[in-house]
């Protein structure tokens, strides 16, 4: 393992049990088993390892969102896969999931910009494929786009605050039920 990913690593095991404004730059090197010259060789600042954590994890749920999003199988399909593949892959990582989910308030005002624009690029395709689904008839119209984006997501990122991955539930098995969720909340008629 690199040295920068052994601090990403170390940065982000610390961030997720303490939180960040309890992890001192000495607890991250000593962890990740190096100098603090070492670390500040790859990342200028505490700031720049947690933005770090949240673009790997949103850069890997992009890259699975753009190509889910651009294949050729019915919307209804494309947006379960969606679905199931953030819950998945924010459970893979659940330390890096939860550093995301809580401590976003801690980086600087300019990163703070940068990682909203990435996270509503990614929420626009997203919401993207329920828009597709509501033009070509596959879900409810009178459910605005945006309103089942943002409670699917917001659920989501409650996720840090009651799942444990060592659980009951297993993490595809979760990510089946919020699937499920979404499309019925699309696909369900009003009475």
């Amino acid at each position: 393992m690199t040295v920068p990913e052994r601090l990403i690593d170390a940065a982000t095991r610390l961030f997720a049990d303490k939180g960040y404004e309890r992890v001192a730059v000495q607890e991250i090197v000593e962890s990740a088993g190096v100098t603090k010259g070492a670390m500040y060789h790859y990342f200028g600042s505490k700031d720049d390892l947690l933005h770090e954590i949240y673009g790997r994890l949103l850069r890997l749920q992009t890259e699975h969102l753009e190509k889910i999003a651009s294949s050729t199988g019915p919307v209804e399909d494309r947006l379960r896969e969606a679905a199931v593949d953030v819950i998945v892959t924010s459970i893979d990582d659940f330390d890096a999931a939860k550093v995301f989910f809580r401590s976003m308030n801690h980086l600087s005002a300019e990163k703070q910009k940068v990682v909203r624009a990435e996270r509503r690029r990614y929420h626009e395709k997203f919401r993207g494929l329920v828009e597709e689904g509501q033009r070509d008839g596959t879900f409810r119209a009178d459910v605005p786009a945006d309103v089942a984006t943002y409670y699917f997501f917001g659920s989501l990122h409650q996720l840090g605050t009651w799942y444990r991955p060592d659980g009951e539930i297993p993490a595809g098995r979760l990510a089946e039920h919020y699937a499920d969720l979404l499309i019925h909340s699309l696909t369900a008629r009003s009475r």
